[in-house]
């Protein structure tokens, strides 16, 4: 038997537009079945050799990432920058490396495998479209998204008309010059929303514009090839090609919504709301996937487009849109979609760019495209009232490119549409333009610059007969009993009324979209009925609250979902629209009945402490372990509901007691203020011994209200004092943080949770059962700053305060500038 060393022979043949490569290929040089035991090699056969480029290709890849990481450079560019290193214009040019990895025979099986990746990974970026997102859209947006389309598509077709007649243009550049100046007018929802969650500006406001102009550049993008690809039929065949190629395209729509739709809407209606996918399901639409990629191919659209378009009709988000991405995405993604772009890098030769003699005029419709993009999006931007400093990134973002335009590339050489040449300069210059522009954007945009400098009046500098503005936070349901039962505590009335800003936080699963909105409208009834089921469950227990209050109390839904890691944005946002005074948010850690800890949630932990650093008001940790979820004490008086204030000293125990004033009152609760003071100095007449006195002189029922002086020398003794706490109280509020004092010396040492403080997070161990509410006032680095007159939320027909007063002309109401008793 002859040991073959070659599986396959190659050379070039004359195909309909160029020389192409013709592979012969052995058909049993599939296997190389121990081959290395015999001498033989093993990169002969295809498998071990398709084996081998995939694991060389991701090491490549995730190498070049980590280097370009830091510049905020994204994954294609890295899988990109990959393939021209091992391509032509770097390992490629040493023959012993090309003829053992990336020999002809080897590259085209790669090239399918990574072919059927990529369809994968477009269906996962079509699951993540949300088409409902246009309804939404303002006039602002769209208009944007197409002043995007027209300006460079405008200068584009201009330079196509003048360049023939400055420079010299070969036919065969002349004719794909055109095309160039539609592909260069996009700007694809998928990279958009991709660059938008990289930079963690997804969910901010110019990310939110981005994301609905790119939507509507879309529709304009799709609209203007549909038409470009009838024209090129009609004129290279016969003019019956474009109407029948419309009609296929149109036929194939029209299956996608009326028959495949209902078809998948029907299997998301089976899956439980937080159960798992069957896998019978899933190979379903797998196979859905398969097939409307022939389809497509077979239709003469790119196979990933029919991928696409079904991937668009299948639910976004839980539990079906999140299931698809999850099983479909880590594989495809990780593993087959680098092998794609790294194919596009192997063939692109950079030393080729000076052979070319029309390449200066490919080059001024490739650069007058994005000049177009970043000019259509700023002058437009600006028009509609959005700040230059503003704008200019939202311009920055619009002119960044990604892994749709650089399939199209690839595509277009491979059918012959454009050349090596000017392949090479669109894809060089893709590179170029969005590695300047993604540093440039994180530089220039900070989403927290709205908020950050800005403060609502806090609890102490608020009337204590004005309305108390609250806004609550919730993770999943188990947090909605307590928090309600701490409004209800709160003690609202019509003298003191109380506006509660609910917010429904969700994490961005199966969408590539944020979204933030108001829930209800003003008689309650759900604005978005494709939300989950828990938006309504929470929305209908603070809606009970305040009919219970009814007159003092009011409620407003909202629902952000949104990325973990940039979810204190949109808290920020709401607490800065809405004029809040306390942001309340749920622990990270959920207690189980016997006392320990049931659940820990890292990311909300992170969320948790970006709020405290950039809230633009007050912000209480709501630490729970079950007294407030039982509202038996509360609403019926079975029990009193036992209150302790721990005070030190501080603005943010300032705060604190200035929220307990607030609970003064309420029939079904006992409050206790606990002063710890040191034994060795004379308290001076401050702030903190005003507010005290003002405790004191408003303790209009003894039994009920209660005042301590602690005194204490030490650490020793403030720890004591906390044990004693244990048998008599279901609640303690204190600040989060404390000037340095012997009273506290040595417990700072060894803290776990700095985001509670050094005393609250004592309280919040396995040592203590009760619950724990840490307030902080002024967050690190901020001054207070009174933001706009805001008009009363829980009773606009009526303020306590006397400090509204409102204008018969406008209609509008205006707050006199002014504090409370404890300002």
């Amino acid at each position: 038997m002859v040991r073959r060393k070659v599986s396959a022979w190659a050379g070039f043949v004359q195909g309909r537009h160029r020389q192409e490569l013709i592979v012969c290929q052995f058909s049993d040089m599939t296997n190389s079945k121990g081959c290395i035991w015999s001498g033989g090699n093993p990169f002969a056969f295809s498998l071990p050799l398709v084996l081998a480029q995939l694991i060389f290709i991701f090491f490549v890849t995730r190498i070049t990432f980590a280097l370009i990481q830091p510049l905020k450079q994204s994954m294609v560019s890295a899988q990109l920058i990959a393939g021209i290193i091992m391509g032509r214009s770097g390992f490629g040019r040493i023959r012993a490396y090309s003829a053992l990895i990336f020999r002809p025979e080897g590259r085209m099986v790669l090239q399918t495998i990574s072919d059927v990746g990529f369809m994968f990974h477009v269906f996962v970026l079509g699951v993540q479209v949300d088409p409902t997102m246009l309804r939404r859209a303002g006039r602002n947006a769209v208009l944007i998204g197409v002043s995007s389309f027209v300006m460079p598509f405008a200068l584009g077709g201009l330079a196509c008309y003048v360049l023939p007649h400055l420079t010299v243009i070969d036919d065969a550049t002349a004719h794909f010059l055109p095309l160039l100046s539609v592909i260069n007018s996009a700007s694809f929802f998928p990279v958009i929303t991709s660059l938008l969650s990289d930079l963690k500006i997804l969910n901010s406001e110019i990310g939110r514009i981005a994301t609905l102009a790119s939507l509507v550049n879309d529709g304009c993008i799709y609209a203007a090839s549909i038409l470009l690809t009838t024209i090129d039929a009609s004129s290279s065949y016969s003019k019956w090609n474009g109407v029948m190629a419309i009609a296929w395209i149109g036929t194939f729509l029209i299956v996608i919504v009326f028959a495949v739709r209902p078809l998948v809407k029907h299997i998301a209606r089976t899956i439980p709301e937080r159960g798992a996918m069957k896998e019978s399901h899933f190979l379903m639409i797998a196979v859905l996937a398969l097939l409307c990629g022939f389809v497509s191919q077979s239709i003469g659209q790119p196979p990933a487009v029919g991928t696409f378009i079904l991937g668009v009709v299948v639910p976004e988000g839980p539990p079906l849109g999140s299931s698809m991405v999850y099983k479909i995405d880590s594989f495809c993604t990780g593993l087959l979609l680098p092998a794609k772009f790294a194919i596009s890098g192997l063939t692109l030769d950079i030393f080729s760019l000076g052979r070319g003699k029309s390449l200066l005029g490919v080059e001024a419709v490739i650069l007058l495209g994005y000049l177009g993009k970043f000019a259509g999006t700023l002058v437009s931007a600006v028009h509609f009232a959005v700040s230059f400093q503003d704008a200019v990134p939202l311009a920055l973002i619009m002119c960044c490119k990604g892994i749709i335009e650089a399939s199209f590339y690839i595509g277009l050489k491979d059918t012959g549409a454009i050349t090596s040449e000017a392949y090479a300069l669109l894809l060089i210059t893709m590179l170029v333009i969005t590695g300047i522009a993604r540093p440039l954007i994180w530089y220039l945009y900070d989403p927290s610059r709205r908020y950050l400098g800005y403060r609502t009046n806090s609890i102490q500098h608020l009337d204590p007969t004005s309305e108390l503005r609250v806004q609550v936070c919730i993770h999943n349901e188990d947090n909605v009993p307590s928090l309600v039962n701490l409004l209800d505590v709160s003690n609202p009335s019509r003298r003191r009324p109380i506006a509660v800003f609910v917010l429904n936080l969700m994490e961005l699963k199966g969408s590539a979209a944020a979204l933030l909105v108001p829930t209800h409208n003003r008689k309650g009834k759900p604005k978005l009925k494709s939300l989950p089921s828990r938006t309504e469950h929470i929305s209908n227990a603070f809606n009970i609250l305040a009919h219970r209050n009814h007159g003092s109390m009011v409620v407003q839904h909202f629902t952000s979902i949104v990325p973990y890691a940039t979810m204190h944005d949109d808290i920020c946002t709401i607490a800065v629209d809405k004029g809040v005074n306390i942001v309340i948010i749920p622990f990270h850690k959920q207690w189980a009945i016997d006392g320990t800890v049931g659940a820990n949630f890292p990311a909300i932990r992170m969320v948790n402490q970006q709020v405290l650093h950039k809230a633009p008001c007050s912000v209480g940790i709501l630490v729970d372990r079950g007294q407030l979820a039982d509202n038996t004490q509360i609403l019926f008086g079975h029990s009193l509901f036992r209150i302790t204030m721990l005070y030190l000293g501080g603005p943010d125990d300032d705060e604190a007691l200035a929220y307990c004033c607030r609970m003064l009152g309420h029939p079904h609760i006992t409050m206790s203020l606990v002063w710890l003071k040191h034994s060795s100095g004379n308290i001076e007449k401050s702030m903190e011994s005003h507010m005290i006195q003002w405790f004191k002189a408003n303790n209009v029922d003894a039994g009920r209200v209660s005042y301590k002086e602690e005194v204490v020398n030490d650490a020793v003794g403030t720890t004591q004092v906390l044990r004693s706490l244990e048998d008599s109280c279901d609640l303690c509020i204190v600040g989060r943080d404390h000037e340095q004092s012997e009273l506290t010396l040595g417990i700072n040492e060894w803290i776990e949770c700095p985001e509670l403080g050094f005393i609250g997070d004592m309280l919040a161990t396995s040592d203590y059962s009760f619950s724990l509410l840490v307030v902080q006032q002024t967050p690190p680095g901020t001054e207070f700053i009174n933001i706009q007159p805001l008009q009363p939320v829980a009773s606009s027909f009526y303020s306590g305060s006397g400090k509204y007063s409102q204008h018969s002309a406008s209609g509008k109401y205006s707050q006199h500038s002014g504090y409370g008793p404890f300002g």
